[in-house]
């Protein structure tokens, strides 16, 4: 069975990595050795010996493939973590202060929390009561911005857009949970969609029309922009200060909620 190409990438990596520094390690004790036993033919080696060492030491301790892509994952990590950083520095008032976004919580919260999401996204269903109710756990500190993500395209974007232009007639939020509140994506259809805005009082036609404008449009647009440039692969992501949170981590978001309010 073939290996996945991000495993495969990775171990060739975690490879190179053991190999430059077997190398160096050798090539120094070859340096230093005393010049009369650089005279001797034994002591000389050339780089393919020194690499053959190099390769039957792995092939004894192939152990430490495993230590060096642990320490390889940490760096990648932490790299990841560095680069979040200073893009979300980058694009804080487009993460955090577009006055075009929907949320929910006081407009004056002390943190702040974005969630880029689809609307066929199981996690992003399964959460969707916890994330309503932050502001109330936290005694109004918290708002939470919403930011659509149709990471999965087609009827993932009709309903992203839906979203948007129902915040045109101020029923954003109530569209946004009852599109989630959809159980299977199957069911996640035009006609649905239509059914689902009538039901909370929104006009169709209004709806579908604002759907095309170019603002609904660019709007969308942006939100998928700014997930790209801040690295979202995948939903749900959340956003707190300069804390990224991949996937639907309820602790690690309380914990950066907790660090924002006590910072």
């Amino acid at each position: 069975m073939a290996l996945p190409d991000a495993i495969c990438s990775s171990i060739e990596k975690a490879l190179e990595m053991i190999r430059k520094l077997f190398t160096a390690a050798a090539m120094t004790a070859i340096a230093l050795t005393p010049a009369c036993a650089q005279d001797s033919p034994s002591s000389e080696m050339n780089r393919a010996e020194v690499e053959e060492i190099v390769r039957a030491y792995i092939m004894a301790n192939p152990e430490i493939i495993e230590d060096a892509l642990i320490v390889l994952s940490e760096k990648q990590r932490a790299e990841a973590a560095d680069a979040a950083k200073v893009a979300i520095r980058k694009e804080k008032d487009k993460l955090y202060s577009l006055a075009s976004d929907h949320f929910v919580g006081p407009a004056d919260a002390e943190v702040t929390v974005v969630e880029f999401f689809d609307y066929r996204c199981g996690f992003c269903k399964r959460s969707v009561d916890t994330i309503q109710a932050l502001p109330a756990q936290y005694d109004g500190k918290v708002r939470v911005v919403f930011k659509e993500l149709p990471i999965f395209g087609g009827i993932s974007e009709t309903a992203a857009l839906a979203a948007l232009a129902a915040g045109k007639q101020d029923k954003y939020n109530e569209m946004h949970i009852a599109l989630m509140e959809i159980k299977s994506n199957d069911d996640l259809t035009e006609k649905r969609i239509d059914s689902i805005a009538e039901s909370i009082g929104i006009s169709v036609q209004k709806m579908r029309a604002d759907m095309k404008s170019m603002e609904i449009q660019k709007q969308l647009a942006d939100m998928k922009d700014l997930g790209r440039t801040l690295g979202v692969g995948g939903t749900p992501g959340f956003f707190v200060g300069e804390t990224h949170i991949e996937g639907a981590d309820m602790a690690k978001l309380d914990a950066a909620i907790k660090a924002e309010l006590e910072g």
